[in-house]
């Protein structure tokens, strides 16, 4: 809650200040607000071609924060500009805490004052001075800060650190089964092209080379299978798994019935004696972790000997992206146990199946409703005592119709960007939908390299 001081209670030599964190995303919102693009102040950019990227805070920005002192505390709100004079002499860079200060020197008619300005960094070294006259205003008032509505910037750092994750470790062989559109044949030559994987494309020979010239990507120098049609592409792609000539397979232009059938064989198959599972790995904007949902494409109703191995699966490919203890998190409609709703049956059996040893590398809790999986708040205001509430992971949705929504959900409302791939197998299986954008591809290729090489594969 912010109060003002009116000007008949302003007295010369009175000062404020305000402190604030220079984040990527602040550099973010200025430049979509402003229109300002200049690449010196957007993250990850070289704007002056010297090899490093700048994410200088913009000159405009820094005196925003002396507006802030101004209109928030002295005088507060009801404060308008009259004029602003700064001077720079220094800079400031994404990461720096900035000390933004205001001082009453005179006190004019028409409720005119006038205030010494600086902005400092938080060691005391000058980046801005100058003055400032505003009119103060005329009478007491306070403002609410939670009537302002929040911001989320839609980027994925998450995804992003993933990739440096998966980037510096041998890329490995990917079956590229039936890549005969443009968005399956992109995201495999792009994630290649990241040293994520080493694809092997299997399909129509013909097809292939027709559309690397439609998505204009250079497949020269890559491995080309033929294969007649799509079921015989799946089956050459399971084959060198088990020959040791690939690590990862990969879903194309075919249907996921079609690329599933050779690995569910019992002789021949990738089967473990695990059910398979899918899980979506996604990066929520403004969610400060990795948060998983499954399963949502393979298992329809599970019965609880299947969600057993569908939580052991997530855990496990958890564990691959770094998360030491996942915390996963069993949904339902409501948060304690209702005959009536089986879904929090089996919930608080896995609950206890973990806590007995019979799920093993991560903590397990539920039923939990969504809002109490995700949100510290309303896990606190519904009297949740758990390590997972308000803190999941992963979460384990009761059926595929309620983890397909949830997820879609996410990606289309909240705008998510989601990697998938299925687990269980002898060897990930990378399950892109038709609409996933080459980002989301390019993640589930880091995702699967990433579970190959913490777990051996092959």
């Amino acid at each position: 809650m912010f109060k003002n001081i009116p000007f008949d209670q302003l007295t010369v030599g009175m000062e404020a200040e305000v402190k604030r964190l220079c984040v990527a995303d602040d550099l973010y919102v200025f430049a979509h607000a402003s229109g300002n693009l200049n690449p010196m102040h957007l993250p990850k950019e070289d704007g002056d071609a010297d090899g490093t990227p700048e994410a200088i805070a913009p000159g405009a920005w820094i005196a925003s924060l002396i507006s802030a002192a101004l209109g928030n505390q002295l005088p507060g709100p009801g404060t308008l500009y009259k004029s602003q004079t700064i001077r720079f002499v220094g800079r400031a860079m994404a990461g720096d805490e900035l000390v933004a200060r205001v001082k009453l020197i005179e006190k004019k008619t028409d409720r005119r004052a006038v205030f010494e300005t600086t902005v400092s960094l938080a060691d005391g070294t000058l980046v801005a001075e100058g003055e400032a006259e505003v009119v103060a205003p005329l009478s007491e008032q306070s403002f609410d800060i939670h009537d302002v509505p929040g911001l989320v910037v839609g980027s994925h750092l998450h995804f992003e650190r993933l990739l440096e994750m998966a980037q510096p470790l041998p890329p490995i062989p990917t079956a590229i089964i039936a890549p005969e559109d443009v968005s399956a044949l992109r995201g495999a030559i792009m994630a290649a092209e990241h040293t994520i994987i080493d694809p092997i494309l299997i399909g129509d020979e013909a097809l292939i080379r027709a559309t690397a010239v439609e998505a204009e990507v250079s497949i020269e120098g890559y491995t080309i299978v033929h294969a007649k049609t799509h079921s015989e592409a799946a089956a050459m792609g399971v084959a060198m798994v088990n020959e040791g000539r690939a690590r990862a397979i990969m879903k194309g232009h075919l249907h996921t019935d079609e690329l599933l059938r050779p690995i569910l064989r019992s002789e021949g198959g990738l089967k473990t004696g695990r059910r398979l599972s899918h899980v979506f790995v996604m990066d929520v904007p403004g969610l400060d972790h990795l948060l998983m949902v499954t399963d949502a494409a393979i298992n329809i109703a599970p019965d609880l000997k299947t969600k057993v191995d569908i939580v052991q699966n997530a855990i496990d490919l958890a564990i691959s992206l770094g998360i030491e203890v996942p915390k996963v998190g069993v949904l339902s409609a409501v948060e304690t146990v209702n005959p009536a709703i089986p879904s929090t049956l089996d919930a608080a059996a896995l609950s206890k199946m973990s806590e007995r040893g019979q799920i093993t590398g991560g903590i397990v809790d539920g039923p939990l409703a969504m809002d109490n999986a995700v949100s510290l708040a309303a896990a606190r205001t519904k009297g949740i005592k758990s390590v997972v509430g308000g803190r999941a992971d992963i979460l384990i949705v009761p059926n595929l119709e309620a983890g397909n929504m949830l997820a879609k959900e996410l990606t289309f409302i909240a705008r998510a960007e989601a990697a998938g791939v299925v687990i269980g197998a002898r060897c990930p299986v990378i399950l892109n939908s038709r609409s996933d954008s080459d980002h989301s591809r390019l993640a589930s290729c880091a995702v699967a390299a990433l579970h190959a090489h913490r777990t051996g594969t092959m």
